[in-house]
């Protein structure tokens, strides 16, 4: 096993304003956290500095990686993420506070997979009319989001505020991996109306890089929906598709979509 030099980060919400208020200071600390919560998606992105610093842009082209969550990053406070490479991959933590916040794998795949864009369904956002439970979630069941462009702008912005780094995203005028993993939070967002939600692991294998300026948008269908210690998990598979022909990511996602807190209040 060898390490690689650890990335450290000064923490930083991007979500303090979301609608997902567990991000938000006060809610959080009524689920027992001591802030608002660094999303998920933006803990993944800081996982993903280590692979892109080993294999450059091809892993963003067809490389592999899962994350899971098990303790929060908060505001303010150093992230340090550690790789060891294993097998060819890399073993990827995320330690604050001296805890385990983070792990997963990275890899660089040698097959190709065979993503057919007909086999996920082209839908329009159902809108936040009801509330996130076993019928608007409901197996089997399509989700999308409205299209959108990052931009120069909307992804220096990004950037920025989640700490990157490495020049290559922003020389190359490729969407960031964080960014792209929000589009399965906001399928879950744009077609139901959530309380104070958490977003707890994601797998994803890249099939080619996004430049900022392609449309994009997800289709994501519901895979399951159940209940697991007092919580309710949601999870999706997703294919992020560029300009409506070019699919950009393949992505399972797994979010609590009700925390027991909330049905217990």
């Amino acid at each position: 096993m060898t390490a690689l030099k650890p990335y450290s980060i000064h923490a930083y919400n991007l979500a303090k304003n979301s609608e997902n208020k567990m991000h938000d200071d006060s809610v959080a600390r009524r689920f027992g956290f001591q802030g608002g919560l660094v999303p998920g998606v933006d803990v993944f992105a800081y996982m993903t500095h280590m692979p892109v610093a080993k294999w450059g842009r091809a892993f963003l082209e067809r490389g592999l990686m899962d994350g899971r969550f098990f303790k929060p990053v908060y505001d303010g406070e150093t992230a340090v993420v550690t790789a060891e490479e294993i097998d060819g991959g890399l073993a990827i933590k995320v330690e604050s506070r001296g805890e385990l916040c983070a792990s997963g794998t990275a890899s660089m795949p040698s097959d190709t997979p065979r993503i057919s864009l007909e086999d996920f369904q082209v839908m329009q956002p159902v809108g936040k009319h009801a509330p996130a439970d076993e019928k608007t979630y409901q197996t089997g069941k399509w989700l999308a989001i409205p299209p959108f462009t990052l931009g120069a702008q909307g992804s220096s912005e990004y950037l920025r505020d989640a700490r990157e780094t490495d020049p290559l995203y922003a020389d190359e005028k490729i969407v960031h991996t964080g960014m792209l993993l929000r589009t399965m939070n906001w399928a879950l967002m744009e077609n139901a109306i959530l309380g104070p939600w958490i977003h707890v692991g994601s797998t994803i294998r890249y099939l080619a890089a996004a430049s900022v300026e392609d449309e994009l948008t997800v289709r994501a269908k519901v895979t399951g929906n159940y209940d697991r210690k007092g919580h309710k998990f949601v999870e999706l598979d997703g294919l992020i598709v560029a300009n409506g022909s070019k699919p950009i990511a393949h992505c399972q996602h797994v979010a609590i979509y009700q925390p027991r807190e909330t049905m217990a209040a």
